[in-house]
């Protein structure tokens, strides 16, 4: 019987549970946070200065089926400046980046600026204050998922990224859970 599971994955843990890294002591895993089953594995990945919403599951087709299909991600970026409708036009209609040194454009998406701030639990490293210019919350939604992707993209118009969080994979969501929190599921609601 397959064991499936969505995390708050916390600022600064790798999206594995074991590295080839010769640095290996310095990277905290995801196997810090659950005494997981031994065949768990993450379904995509977010950075390591990325946070946010993972699911993980025993089950390689179902892993397979989400990473390779067209599952909705949507992403609270914080960025920095206030960001105007001109740029939120542009993430919407695609912008071009670069993926592995070659041009790439991105897919329409789903892009708006949040008028309220959302309430995440306080980041483990601290982010720059309001004495350094303004910032402002945008969502971001995609159903691909290059390399860094919703970064570069918000670089590429001109609004880089502060901090990037994971609110929703299909119709899971992070449901108010903190940093760290894991949550089994009986089945993953895509």
């Amino acid at each position: 019987m397959h064991r499936h599971f969505k995390i708050y994955k916390p600022y600064g843990f790798l999206s594995q549970f074991i590295t080839n890294q010769k640095k290996a002591g310095k990277h905290r895993l995801l196997g810090e946070l659950f005494d997981f089953p031994e065949d768990t594995m993450a379904i995509g990945r977010l950075d390591k200065d990325s946070e946010g919403l993972l699911l993980l599951t025993t089950n390689g087709k179902l892993s397979t089926k989400i990473t390779a299909g067209n599952s909705e991600k949507e992403y609270f970026v914080q960025v920095d400046g206030s960001i105007t409708q001109e740029a939120i036009d542009e993430l919407q209609q695609g912008v071009e980046i670069s993926i592995n040194g070659k041009k790439y454009q991105t897919l329409p998406c789903k892009a708006e600026k949040l008028e309220q701030l959302p309430q995440f639990p306080e980041r483990a490293k601290k982010i720059r204050d309001e004495r350094h210019g303004a910032t402002s919350w945008i969502s971001i939604t995609l159903t691909e998922g290059k390399f860094r992707q919703v970064k570069k993209m918000t670089a590429a118009v001109g609004f880089p990224t502060l901090r990037l969080v994971r609110v929703r994979i299909g119709n899971e969501n992070l449901d108010g859970m903190q940093a760290g929190e894991v949550r089994e599921l009986e089945r993953i609601n895509l």
